[in-house]
This record gives C-alpha cells, structure tokens and sequence, in this order.
C-alpha cells in the first residue's frame, strides 16, 4: 500500500486511540502515538519508497508540519496569557530558559552529544514535547535519527513525570490550584498535563492547562530567539556563517492566535481547526517513524537518556522550589 494512503491511516489510528479514555488517562497523545505506529508500520513495511512517497514523506515533514502548528495556535488566545498573572508568565519564562541552557550546554559539554541532540532533547522538556522538537528541527535542519531519539525521551520521561505528580501532590503541603500552576509549568507535554492535573482535581486542572498553554505560546518566540543566535553564532559545524532563518510558520502561529483572542471565528469552527490540526501534526510525525528505524535510537547511545533524566529532575525538583517561591502554597 502505498505511503500516501499509509500515513493518512496511521494518523488517523492515532486519533482515535488517544481519544480512549483508558488511554487517555495515560496521558498519550496522538502524537507520540502516531511516531511509535509509523515506526511499527516501517519495520514491516518491506518495499521500498517510490520517488512519489519520499516526495509526499518529505511534504507531510515539512509544509503539514508548519500547517498543524499554525492551527494549534488557533487553541490559543493572549486573554489566557492575562488571566494567569506575570507571575505565572515569569515562572513559564524561567522554566524553559533554565532548562534549554542546562540542558544544551549538558548535552553537547558534558556528554559530548551532536549539537542537534542536545537542543532538541532540551527544547522538548523545556516548552512543550514531541510539537517543540519538529518545530526546532525545522530551524536545525537535524538528521531524522536525531529527531525521533529526542520524542523519544520526551515520551518516557513526560510518561514517568505525569504518573509521578499525583504522588508528590499529596505531599507537597500546596492548593489545587497552586499545584496545577506547578505541573503545567513543567511537564512536557499538554496532554500529560491534562491527565496529571486531572489526577489531582478540577482546580488543578484547569490552572495546569491554562500554564501549560502559555509555555506552549512561549514557543513562537522562543523559536525566533533560537533562529537569531544561531545565525550569529554561525552553523555550530565548522561550516562558517550560517543565514538568518526566518520560521514564518512561527509568525502565522502568533497571528493565529491573535485571531482567536479577538473571538471572530464561529465557536462551531473551533473544533475542526483542532481536530484539523492534530490531523496533520500527527501525519507528520507518522512520516518521521515510518522512516525511522530501531537501530538509529540504540546508535545514539544512553547519552541522550541520561541527559533527559537531569533535565526530568530539574523540572521536578527544581520546579518545585521555583513554584514555591514565585507562587507559594496557595
């Protein structure tokens, strides 16, 4: 069968499994759902790719890609950015600048892992999982193996990290709402935000996936800020000067959700743009597994693992006290 019928397939089976309720608990999107099918659908997928299906591969990679981003932004509005305080908008800021610098200068000092490994493995932890690492990879231009190893830790450690949050909570001397502010701002993903947040309680809910969205929002300038220093920084390989590259899916993100936050668009549409655009995120990430292999996470060593498991500590036990202090108990 071919790929250009495969991979609309995969996504849509990721679709429909993550909207179990037994699986949703669980905290797994259709995201990471749709890389672990692709990647099942590759090994046994035995003929090889016609020019046609790289081609369509390469276009679910790159323009789907961007297209689902911008249409995420549609579930954004700045009134969520108003409505949890600077406080909140300064712990988010914190948070992803804290870990992205740990973790980059970890990666590529410490452990001596490839530059794109490093960034990328940061980037998912630091902002908002596996959608974090394709839109950074889009600036990088990384080698798919070093894509799929960096989902692949933001999927056993933001799986490890939403199970982990219930347990903390009955400890942690904090409210509802104080400890949802502190698990949307620092597990990786939205929906293990969701299910950790859901675990605690309706106020705990509600304040980590209004946190969570906001670091996601963070997103648009962060990848700017990325593109920036990069390009002064030159290619990071001994190549020379690298260009300025201007991700304009970024800017359509923004403009996205600018458009939602002045509320013109027909509350019935908002549904099909999510849906939408979860549709074409996951035929992306579909592209990169069935093109990924095995072999390429084991090639990348334990390096990547270790350094995801600081960075899952840092956000945890260093999250923790920042919430503390910048939010308190309340």
């Amino acid at each position: 069968m071919s790929l250009r019928i495969v991979l609309p397939l995969i996504a849509l089976c990721a679709l429909l499994v993550a909207a179990i309720p037994e699986v949703a608990r669980f905290g797994l999107s259709a995201l990471p759902l749709a890389i672990v099918m692709g990647m099942l659908v590759g090994h046994c997928r035995r003929a090889v790719a016609s020019p046609r299906e790289v081609a369509f591969t390469r276009f679910c990679q790159q323009r789907l890609l961007r297209l689902g981003i911008i249409l995420f932004g549609f579930g954004l509005s700045f009134q969520q950015l108003a409505a949890v305080g600077w406080r909140s908008l300064l712990l988010d800021g914190v948070v992803i600048c804290t870990v992205f610098v740990v973790g980059t200068l970890l990666g590529t000092r410490l452990f001596r892992l490839h530059r794109d490994v490093a960034i990328l493995t940061s980037v998912g932890s630091a902002v908002c999982g596996a959608a974090a690492v394709m839109a950074t990879e889009s600036v990088l231009k990384s080698r798919q193996q070093h894509v799929t190893v960096a989902i692949a830790t933001v999927v056993l450690f933001g799986t490890l990290a939403m199970f982990s949050y219930p347990l903390i909570y009955q400890f942690s001397g904090m409210s509802e709402q104080a400890f949802g502010i502190y698990i949307g701002s620092t597990v990786h993903e939205v929906a293990q935000a969701v299910a950790a947040g859901e675990a605690v309680g309706g106020e705990a809910l509600q304040a980590a996936v209004v946190v969570k969205l906001i670091r996601v929002m963070m997103l648009a300038p962060f990848i700017l800020l990325l593109s920036t220093f990069l390009a002064r920084r030159g290619g990071g390989d001994g190549e020379g000067a690298a260009s300025l590259v201007i991700p304009w899916f970024v800017l359509g993100f923004i403009a996205a959700a600018g458009i939602n936050s002045l509320q013109v668009l027909p509350p019935a549409a908002m549904p099909v743009i999510q849906l939408v655009s979860q549709f074409t995120l996951a035929i992306a990430m579909a592209a990169l597994g069935v093109q990924t292999r095995w072999s390429t996470i084991r090639q990348a060593g334990a390096g990547p693992m270790v350094l995801a498991l600081i960075l899952f500590l840092l956000l945890i036990v260093g999250g923790f006290f920042l919430n503390q202090w910048l939010i308190g108990a309340r």
